[in-house]
């Protein structure tokens, strides 16, 4: 007779063997599926013409920001040397008490605008600071829509099952791609369909100038 327990010995281990040779059987299949591919996505951003012109546009508001910026001080230190003006002839032993009350006034009249002018200020900075910030971040977030809608369409197109980024650090600002020798690089080709459509003069860098405005050989 046979022992039960023999048998019993011999299916487990047909089992195992069984499991094992599907699993290995699987990862070999997944494995021959892959098909990776790599891009340098900071390379791809920068070098996108709608990147160049969202930098432009912004450095355009920062400028603008300045420029109304500066009026501001400008009238908020002007108002300051009228307020240590009235401030010091109201002071004037000369004059007669009813002109130093009504210099005071006046100097108290001009210490509240000053007030304002400095609330006027800070409102201005931080408004500036909150558009500024949306602003960036809708034309950064619309930037790499359109770069993941060209890559994805490239990737399939292609056959490839993943596009590494070896731009990319983890965050222990190392990097996350450390080899990627044989990978089909995408980067080129994904950054001149993007480019196809630029308008004309927006990829071409503009001539430095000096302080006069010549142009510098």
């Amino acid at each position: 007779m046979v022992n039960k327990q023999q048998v019993g010995s011999k299916m487990n281990v047909t089992k195992l063997v069984l499991i094992a040779t599907i699993t290995l059987g699987l990862a070999a299949a997944a494995h021959a599926q892959q098909k990776i591919a790599v891009i340098n996505l900071r390379t791809v951003f920068d070098g996108y013409w709608k990147t160049k012109q969202s930098d432009a546009t912004v450095k355009d508001r920062q400028a603008d920001f300045e420029k109304e910026r500066k009026k501001m001080v400008e009238d908020y230190q002007k108002a300051n040397d009228e307020y240590r003006k009235l401030s010091d002839s109201a002071a004037d032993p000369a004059i007669s008490a009813e002109e130093r009350d009504r210099r005071k006034k006046t100097a108290e009249s001009k210490l509240l605008e000053i007030k304002e002018i400095e609330q006027s200020i800070g409102q201005f900075d931080r408004q500036f600071r909150a558009q500024i910030s949306d602003q960036i971040k809708r034309m950064r977030d619309n930037i790499m829509r359109e770069i993941r809608e060209v890559i994805t369409a490239k990737a399939k197109t292609a056959g490839y099952t993943i596009v590494l980024d070896t731009a990319a650090d983890s965050v222990n600002q190392t990097p996350i791609v450390l080899f990627s020798s044989g990978a089909p690089d995408m980067t080129d080709e994904v950054l001149t369909e993007l480019n196809a459509s630029a308008p004309a003069g927006v990829l071409t860098a503009p001539a430095k100038t000096d302080e006069q405005g010549t142009e510098k050989k």
